[in-house]
């Protein structure tokens, strides 16, 4: 049962409820796993509210930028690749996020050709409206996460992720794939799927963790269970950003 997220993949939790078998102390719990999210999410907007402030002072160095996105994706491989690192790679991910985020919302906002004045508190605002409609559709049981939801999510997400892979690789030749960036009917409602999408893999996420904590995972999971619930709403906010731009540009 593995989630969209590639931090949360099937192996992750394997036979941790028969190698941990676990007193309370030592062992993760979804209570855990929301508090440190929540510290995740606090470290990214303090960052992301200071690359803000440092941009519109013109004080953020050119490199900070790409660097930051870079330093992320690197933080996050690693991470997946040894969850026991997450207590420390988790608040470097979420540090260097938010320094990203912040300038991004911030060249958006003020830099482009076309200037989107409020978009960034619009996009921040439906992020956290969509992360706890989400968290209330799973704890309520409207929405079951059974099997046959979780493999649609799952191919559906790599479908986006090899239309993301492709674009990437045509941009290297000057070729855009246009539904991807324009303001068209198909444009926008390509970027409201994908947009369902990561909200739907949020399903996911709140799922997998509570998987982890009756498999009585150990307790450095919580900062790794966090950290996987984190690169959902990134990238859910970007989605909703290119989202919300599309609408604009189409006024």
């Amino acid at each position: 049962m593995a989630s969209g997220n590639p931090a949360f993949s099937n192996e992750v939790f394997a036979n941790y409820d028969q190698v941990y078998g676990a007193s309370p102390s030592t062992a993760m719990t979804v209570q855990g796993t929301v508090g440190k999210t929540f510290a995740l999410l606090a470290i990214l907007s303090a960052t992301a509210i200071w690359s803000w402030n440092a941009s519109s002072q013109g004080q953020l160095q050119p490199v900070i930028f790409p660097a930051s996105m870079i330093g992320g994706f690197i933080l996050a491989m690693i991470t997946i690749a040894r969850p026991s690192v997450s207590p420390w790679t988790a608040p470097l991910y979420a540090a260097f996020e938010g320094v990203f985020l912040g300038t991004l919302s911030f060249l958006i906002e003020t830099k482009l050709h076309q200037k989107y004045p409020g978009i960034a508190l619009q996009a921040v605002s439906m992020t956290c409206g969509t992360l706890f409609c989400m968290l209330f559709v799973y704890g309520s049981g409207l929405i079951k996460v059974t099997d046959r939801l979780r493999a649609g999510i799952i191919g559906a997400t790599g479908a986006i992720c090899l239309v993301y892979l492709v674009s990437m690789i045509l941009s290297f030749f000057h070729v855009s794939v246009p539904f991807l960036h324009d303001a068209t009917p198909i444009g926008i409602g390509f970027s409201l799927f994908v947009v369902g999408l990561a909200a739907f893999n949020l399903l996911l996420d709140f799922d997998f963790i509570e998987r982890g904590a009756r498999a009585s995972a150990p307790k450095y999971m919580e900062w790794y269970g966090a950290f996987g619930l984190m690169v959902t709403l990134v990238w859910l906010y970007l989605e909703i950003l290119r989202l919300l731009r599309k609408l604009q540009d189409r006024r």
